[in-house]
């Protein structure tokens, strides 16, 4: 159903691509780019229908395909959301613009502690509106693995679980598996360092599986692999359709993300923009959100409105002490970017 649900959407993508060709200059439109699955499909047909503004939508897979897409300036984007270290780099690179938040009024519902997390990225928030955050962590099939092992990155090169390891097709979450289980930053940019997690990804690499995304959360549902490298919301959703499946965030600490939105350089629609922000904190669309992609929200309206069980699942809402144990990832400068891109395009291409 996810798999036919991409799809759907992939094709929805191309249409908006060419609906923005046609209709770019129209103040009546917002283009918006975002992560696969990660908007409710009829929050835009009622904003559409509420406000009267065509949303051209687009999609993309990880960070850096968001930078690529965005850096071509095919398309002049009013709105974008993707991760900390990436917001990071274009404001550094003096691509984003400032956020009005008295245009904003909803974002009241939003926890000032989410604002707080993302003065790691967005010093003094004036750019960003938080949408989702969590952890990375360890998906697994309580029946196919020694669950006594879990709590360590360890486990993810353990012969005995032979093509049965999915990891993340991401260099930064990949490479921050290897840091963590080396004891180091996963925000270091010391080559040598780099190096040692590097030769850790390509002594593990016989033992994969595969390297996903979206997908992994499918394939371990259907019990074609024991664990999986994943975000935390994707293990939230994946433990609801299938029971043996458990989440871990391992001892030596991981991955604490947030996604945001911000309005890019290349916006034309200023004003729609900030409508749809306002439009997304909205208690009754934060929780369609919610619903769909099961991450956790930063919206205090939604979550109290949860269910007590629900508001204490630790997949889905990360105690403190995993959190406190978690790094934010940083933005590398072009040399650190341009090791880790090289080190990485050789762990892919060794045999």
């Amino acid at each position: 159903m996810k798999k036919t649900l991409l799809i759907l959407l992939s094709m929805l993508s191309v249409s908006a691509l060419f609906a923005g060709c046609m209709g770019k200059d129209s103040p009546n439109t917002l283009t918006v780019l975002n992560y696969g699955k990660y908007i409710e499909p009829k929050v835009l047909d009622m904003f559409e229908d509420e406000t009267g503004i065509k949303v051209e939508y687009e999609e993309y897979i990880t960070p850096e395909n968001m930078y690529t897409k965005y850096k071509a300036g095919a398309i002049d984007y009013d709105l974008i959301c993707t991760s900390d270290y990436m917001i990071e780099k274009l404001i550094n690179e003096g691509e984003v613009l400032e956020m009005n938040y008295d245009n904003i009024p909803l974002v009241k519902n939003l926890d000032q502690t989410y604002f707080d997390f993302s003065r790691s990225f967005d010093e003094k928030n004036k750019y960003t509106l938080p949408y989702f955050f969590g952890t990375v962590g360890i998906l697994y099939n309580k029946e196919m693995i020694d669950e006594s092992k879990v709590d360590s990155w360890d486990i993810l090169w353990d012969e005995a679980y032979a093509g049965k390891i999915i990891m993340a097709d991401s260099v930064r979450d990949s490479f921050m598996v290897a840091q963590k289980r080396l004891g180091y930053s996963l925000n270091t940019t010391d080559d040598e360092k780099l190096r040692e997690a590097q030769k850790l990804l390509i002594a593990q690499k016989p033992l994969i599986y595969s390297y996903l995304v979206d997908e992994a959360q499918d394939e371990m549902i259907a019990e074609n692999a024991a664990m999986a490298v994943v975000y935390s919301g994707e293990a939230g959703l994946a433990l609801e359709y299938n029971d043996k499946l458990a989440f871990s965030v391992p001892k030596e600490g991981s991955n604490m993300w947030i996604d945001c939105w911000f309005m890019p350089k290349s916006a034309k629609h200023k004003e729609n923009a900030e409508k749809f922000l306002n439009f997304l904190c909205r208690e009754d669309i934060a929780s369609l959100n919610f619903d769909y992609v099961y991450y956790a929200t930063p919206n205090t309206k939604v979550k109290d409105s949860l269910d007590p069980e629900l508001q204490k699942n630790p997949t889905i809402f990360p105690p403190k002490e995993v959190l406190d144990n978690c790094e934010v990832l940083k933005s590398l400068d072009d040399e650190a970017t341009m090791r880790y891109n090289l080190y990485w395009k050789e762990i892919k291409s060794a045999d």
